[in-house]
């Protein structure tokens, strides 16, 4: 296991032994739902894993054993300081790469547009949009020395999610980012972006959405890890996980390579 320890916001990395020759993953959001599932899948086949997350106090036995995992605060409500956190650990324990980026943090809220509390409107702003662009941003250079890749993990609500106005706008934008960079970039970074359906993660409840046994023909956080990890395989420029492949894992257990 790798174990970093936080004073304050500047991070201070007890140095592990690191294997060099793995590729370096940065999973922003990695402290629960898809983040984690992604840092352990990763994890598991020996890549070196950065996972970042806004908690304070982390049981990194409990969440990632002793998997090769440094985790990281990176509050995306402050994107600039966490860019720098996460291109400052890189650059503490010696890491090349990031090989792969992918930025799965993301907040919600649930209600009608006219009663959403306008710092509700600024955080998701900041969050799922301006922070993924900023940490992007921060590891241009990195990204493109290692022949990287960045994976933006979005929505399907782009196509439209009544009671997720902000929401749906901020990973309808971040759409719209991912299909400017890739174009910007093509040659040099390979840029992607999926899109989730409905995921039993702790999202909902946090937005204040209340769904009783209807969360429960939601997809998996590991399933949609998977489908995240083939995409990042398959070198796809854009994915969609439809209700019905969330709806599938409830009737058959396919057996899929997914690294």
């Amino acid at each position: 296991m790798l174990h970093s320890t936080f004073f304050g916001p500047t991070p201070l990395l007890i140095m592990p032994t690191l294997n060099k020759e793995a590729k370096t993953v940065l999973i922003t959001g990695a402290s629960d739902g898809i983040g984690l599932e992604l840092a352990r899948l990763y994890a598991r086949v020996g890549h070196t894993v950065i996972a970042t997350g806004r908690k304070v106090d982390v049981d990194e036995k409990a969440l990632f054993g002793d998997l090769p995992v440094v985790y990281i605060r990176a509050d995306q409500a402050e994107p600039n300081r966490a860019a720098k956190a996460v291109r400052r650990a890189l650059e503490t324990l010696s890491l090349a790469g990031p090989h792969l980026c992918i930025l799965n943090a993301g907040t919600g809220w649930t209600g009608d547009f006219w009663d959403e509390p306008a710092d509700m409107i600024d955080a998701q702003i900041t969050i799922n949009l301006t922070a993924p662009m900023a940490i992007v941003h921060a590891l241009a250079d990195l990204l493109k020395a290692a022949d990287g890749h960045v994976v933006f993990v979005g929505s399907t609500a782009i196509k439209g999610a009544p009671g997720f106005a902000t929401y749906a706008a901020t990973k309808a934008a971040l759409d719209g980012f991912a299909r400017s960079l890739w174009a910007e970039w093509r040659g040099k970074v390979l840029v992607s972006i999926v899109h989730p359906g409905p995921t039993r993660t702790a999202m909902h409840a946090k937005a204040g959405l209340r769904l009783g046994v209807v969360r429960w023909f939601f997809m998996s956080p590991k399933r949609a890890a998977k489908a995240v990890a083939r995409s990042v395989k398959n070198r796809e420029r854009k994915r969609l996980l439809s209700r019905s492949y969330g709806w599938g894992a409830l009737f058959f257990r396919p057996k899929e390579s997914h690294l």
